[in-house]
């Protein structure tokens, strides 16, 4: 039962008093993560992993109910998920065995996905929505919304499965397998599989090779094994690399997998590893269609579900692995300016190996790989993962993506954008029921109307060279930037720099006097004051949370001072009324964490406190590692390129003036709100 609602709507006062004692809330939380749990030890018998094992009454009574309440529909559902069911007790057994790791939806009336979002505790139980609502959360008042999906891919394929022409097809299955619990998965996952294939299987044990023997040798589509034991160095990609990868380049295709388990709520968590069984191994009808696509187009290199539902909206960034990228850009001439994209999150995919040749033929030993420990990203085992779509796609290859909530496959890649659907109202809702909300600054509140962070330094350097202060202001913007990564340097890139520190680093250059590296200093704000506008949306909202009179912080890594930043706050129009921490009064940054280190310390209650910014790292990633809840934004490059458009401002493009004359003011208006569907 959802206690905490019940509580607020019947017993206010008692809310209101937990509200305003750590202690006793705390307590209220434990007390209600105990009963949710006995619920949902109960509404969770009869499922077991991978597969629905429960007496067919019981799909029956569900089915039942579902259906007196206008909840379920056989036919929408076979339409919506493009496939025929034998029987409407089949199509919502489909339903309900999928439906607790995956969006699809029963009906036009529920909406599978944002009953989860709502009832995180349902996600975490592994329930399907719809059985949740029907035996409890109907009864405890829960909402449900009707389908609406997030997004729609512009090229929904039309593919009729040709099982006896994918029979003839060479395939491999590369499993690295450090769960053993995950071999009889496979197993059932290979049974009655469309095509024969080959097995090639790491494993961290060799007793696992009794479990392989008994579940797996023996399956009719399997025509050999081999097995290797292998270190727990190079996570999944490691093995399939050092003992199989020359290998795969006899086939036609491979598919690679690897058993995963995310530990989170206090236990296991698979319904991600669930989700990419199923829409890679276990679905057949879907893995025979895209068996048959991939056959009859051979341009078609690269193949795997778009990225799981409940990952956070910035999953396909970059977020900390460009640094680790270099290697594989460099030693396969890949060039991408881009932050977000489309890449198998997880590291599961199908393959014809000739599309990612580069990566396969080349002789690999465990040392390449880092050792264990990994964080949980940066490292170059995530950019990789990242690199694999961009590796085919050099190659001449283009990928393919199935999207379960529509049934449907696509060689679209906006999905990567899909969580990014908002208007100013519902914004708005996201953020109110918190009672302390903090804003980024640049991109945030404010935009610069050209959109290049570094425009202002550019004109600071035209005007300097006017005045035969300096022989050239693209090398005046060179090296004002050098002279701040040097201030960093000296201060061993501990605490933060300001403006006027970096500038009194390039008087040594220039050889100018205190006076006149901080007037240069000034006139370089200046130029970027006058050039700040208000993200007029964003404004709007953190002003109406400060006449609410909620807690709002400014938050911002900047080495301008905080009365500059107050200058331009002041002139994007939001009011007094918040509390600003800048990076360079504090000594501490957002990009490191230790800004973050510092809110979660100073907040008497993390669950009241939410983010908003544009830096998926910074403003996303970091404040999560440390339980603070956040909502990122689209920067203006991100939108512009979620609209389809290529950015012609990167790379040595950014300081070309005709460029960012023509271009900034376009990106910087059409980024002007930072979500699609304003």
């Amino acid at each position: 039962m959802n206690y905490r609602a019940i509580v607020k709507q019947r017993f206010p006062f008692v809310e209101n008093a937990l509200r305003r004692n750590d202690v006793l809330m705390a307590l209220a939380v434990r007390i209600e993560s105990a009963l949710l749990r006995r619920n949902m030890k109960k509404l969770n018998k009869g499922f077991k992993g991978s597969q629905i094992s429960r007496d067919m009454n019981d799909i029956q009574r569900l089915l039942g109910q579902a259906k007196t309440l206008g909840l379920f529909d056989a036919t929408w559902y076979s339409d919506v998920q493009q496939r025929g069911f034998e029987s409407e007790l089949q199509a919502f057994s489909d339903y309900l065995y999928k439906s607790t790791f995956s969006s699809v939806s029963p009906s036009p009336a529920f909406d599978n996905l944002s009953y989860e979002r709502r009832n995180i505790d349902v996600f975490y139980a592994g329930i399907s929505p719809l059985e949740h609502y029907l035996e409890s959360g109907v009864n405890e008042g829960r909402v449900i919304c009707p389908f609406y999906p997030k997004w729609t891919p512009t090229d929904k394929l039309v593919i009729k499965p040709n099982v006896t022409q994918i029979k003839s097809l060479k395939v491999a299955i590369c499993l690295h397998v450090f769960y053993e619990d995950f071999i009889e998965y496979y197993a059932r996952c290979l049974r009655d599989f469309p095509v024969n294939v080959d097995l090639f299987i790491s494993v961290s044990d060799q007793s696992y090779q009794q479990s392989i023997d008994q579940h797996l040798a023996s399956l009719d589509c399997v025509n050999q094994i081999e097995v290797a034991v292998v270190p727990n160095r190079g996570r999944n990609f490691g093995p399939m690399l050092v003992e199989f990868g020359q290998k795969l380049l006899d086939y036609d295709l491979f598919c690679h997998l690897h058993s995963k388990k995310s530990l989170y709520s206090g236990r296991p968590q698979t319904q991600w590893s669930d989700y990419l069984g199923e829409y890679l191994l276990n679905d057949h009808y879907v893995i025979s269609k895209m068996l048959t696509y991939m056959m009859d187009n051979s341009e078609c290199g690269l193949y795997y579900p778009t990225s799981f539902s409940m990952m956070p909206d910035w999953v396909n960034h970059w977020l900390k692995n460009k640094p680790y990228r270099a290697d594989y850009f460099n030693e396969w001439d890949i060039e991408c300016h881009r932050d977000f994209l489309p890449y198998p999150v997880g590291g599961m995919f199908w393959a014809k190996p000739q599309a990612i040749k580069p990566l396969l033929e080349k002789a690999y030993c465990y040392d390449d790989f880092p050792e264990e420990p990994l964080p949980n990203d940066g490292s170059t085992l995530h950019a990789l993962e990242r690199c694999i779509g961009l590796l085919a796609e050099k190659s001449g290859y283009s990928q393919l993506f199935y999207y379960p909530e529509l049934g449907a496959f696509t060689h679209d890649q906006s999905y990567v954008f899909a969580n990014y659907v908002n208007n100013a109202q519902q914004l708005y809702d996201k953020l109110a029921p918190f009672d302390v909300i903090s804003f980024d600054v640049f991109d945030t509140l404010v935009r610069r109307s050209h959109y290049v962070p570094d425009y202002a330094k550019l004109k600071l350097g035209k005007y300097l060279e006017q005045q035969g202060v300096v022989a050239n202001a693209h090398d005046f913007v060179k090296a004002r930037n050098q002279a701040e990564f040097e201030v960093r340097q000296l201060k061993h890139f501990q605490g933060d720099v300001t403006i006027f520190e970096t500038y009194q680093q390039l008087a040594n250059c220039y050889h100018w006097d205190d006076v006149l590296s901080n007037q240069y200093a000034e006139m370089e704000f200046a130029y970027d004051l006058e050039m700040i506008e208000s993200k007029d949306e964003m404004v709007d909202i953190a002003n109406r949370f400060i006449a609410q009179g909620k807690q709002v912080y400014i938050i911002s890594d900047t080495y301008y001072t905080e009365y500059q930043i107050v200058l331009m706050l002041r002139k994007a129009g939001v009011t007094n009324g918040y509390q600003l921490l800048v990076s360079s009064a504090k000594g501490l940054r957002k990009d490191n964490a230790t800004m973050w280190s510092y809110v979660a310390n100073m907040l008497s209650n993390k669950n009241r406190f939410v983010h908003i910014g544009d830096n998926a790292v910074a403003d996303a990633q970091l404040p999560g590692d440390f339980g603070l809840a956040n909502l990122h934004i689209l920067n203006p490059a991100d939108k512009w390129q979620a609209a389809g458009w290529h950015n012609p401002l990167v790379g040595d493009a950014q300081l070309d003036e005709k460029l960012i004359l023509k271009w900034g003011p376009l990106i910087s208006q059409f980024g002007r709100y930072p979500f699609l569907g304003e």
